[in-house]
């Protein structure tokens, strides 16, 4: 890098990019840390667009042409999920670091390309969990770190929307989505229950996805209406996860659901206390324990929110400036893409999925 500042490129300029990502960096590049060369994008107008708001010097239409740049050293890939692996792998191949949105990719045969990609480039490959970098999630590490839950041995997930299936994008398509609720919104809280648990590998997956919603044009649209003919994805899931090490997890998402409210939570029991942590709503925090011969209940004060999209971009920044290794790397993002396929497959089978 010749101690110039680090060089970054946008690949994708949507939603993700230009309300997180362009904006984070945007606050490292005030700092001297990093300057964002270019952005791509295959509609020519959106990339202009966010080139002009965010002040880059470099529109591209082909991505390839972007990343023949010497000045770039890092990109964000935040295109839509049947479009994360090939990018990613032309980046890692130009000598690219990567931050690839969440999930890694539509699959886990194309996670797992991925990942090799990184081992084969020595590039850093991060995944875009950015929830690991709430201010709760940290809380109940540091509360892990020091052994206040002892062997945590249980996690209870939840994902969940009442009326929350998206009118826009194609989160209701299956080829380019992947899959609905589970590879949307239930791989942030998969992914921090797995990282709090200690990354534990999988050994056995059921699950049973439903369609009750999603194909019904007489269901409410609260994030807008989609087209009830081009949903092809499940709008509930469930899902019981066994690990190597005897701990096992229940996971629920959902796009649309007869249920109380919506929920983002995780809930941790271990043999020397509990956590209950709402991704949503820092004062449900609380900590679980037998103390002193009375059960106890600990809630947390002076928290503060931050945005966890800049906290991760600043991590990923940091580790290449560092030359360290990557907070959420691609193999994490692997474990979860793993679980996912066994999710949909077995409800497919009717049968437990054993790795």
């Amino acid at each position: 890098m010749n101690n110039r500042p680090l060089g970054i490129g946008i690949i994708g300029a949507g939603g993700i990019a230009l309300n997180q990502h362009l904006p984070a960096y945007q606050k490292l590049h005030a700092s001297g840390r990093l300057n964002i060369v270019a952005v791509a994008d295959v509609n020519e107008q959106s990339a202009a667009a966010a080139a002009k708001q965010f002040s880059i010097p470099h529109v591209f239409t082909d991505y390839k042409k972007m990343l023949a740049l010497d000045e770039i050293d890092a990109v964000s890939v935040c295109t839509p999920n049947f479009l994360h692996k090939v990018p990613t792998l032309d980046a890692l191949n130009a000598g690219k670091h990567v931050l690839v949105e969440k999930p890694i990719a539509l699959n886990s045969v194309e996670g797992a390309e991925m990942v090799q990609a990184s081992l084969k480039t020595g590039k850093k490959l991060q995944v875009g969990f950015n929830n690991r970098y709430s201010v709760g999630a940290q809380t109940v590490k540091r509360f892990i770190d020091e052994g206040r839950l002892g062997e945590i041995y249980f996690a209870r997930c939840h994902a969940l929307r009442r009326r929350g299936i998206p009118g826009w994008g194609v989160f209701t398509q299956k080829d380019k989505q992947g899959g609905g609720p589970l590879i949307d919104i239930g791989v942030h809280v998969l992914d921090i229950a797995i990282w709090l648990m200690g990354n534990p590998q999988p050994a056995s997956v059921s699950g049973q996805t439903y369609v009750k919603f999603g194909k019904r044009s007489d269901i409410l649209g609260l994030m807008g209406q989609w087209d009830p003919s081009k949903f092809s994805v499940e709008d509930y899931a469930a899902a019981f996860v066994r690990f190597e090490n005897g701990a096992s997890l229940i996971l629920e998402s959902s796009f649309a659901a007869n249920i109380a409210d919506n929920e983002m939570t995780c809930q941790f029991m271990g043999t020397e206390g509990g956590a209950f942590l709402d991704l949503r709503n820092l004062d449900r925090l609380q900590l679980y324990r037998e103390e002193a011969g009375s059960l106890t209940d600990s809630s947390m004060f002076g928290l503060t929110n931050v945005n966890t999209h800049e906290k991760e971009i600043e991590a990923f920044v940091a580790a290449i400036e560092n030359d360290k290794a990557v907070e959420t790397p691609g193999e994490h993002g692997l474990v979860v893409a793993r679980i996912l396929d066994a999710i949909y497959e077995s409800s497919e089978t009717g049968k437990e999925i054993v790795f």
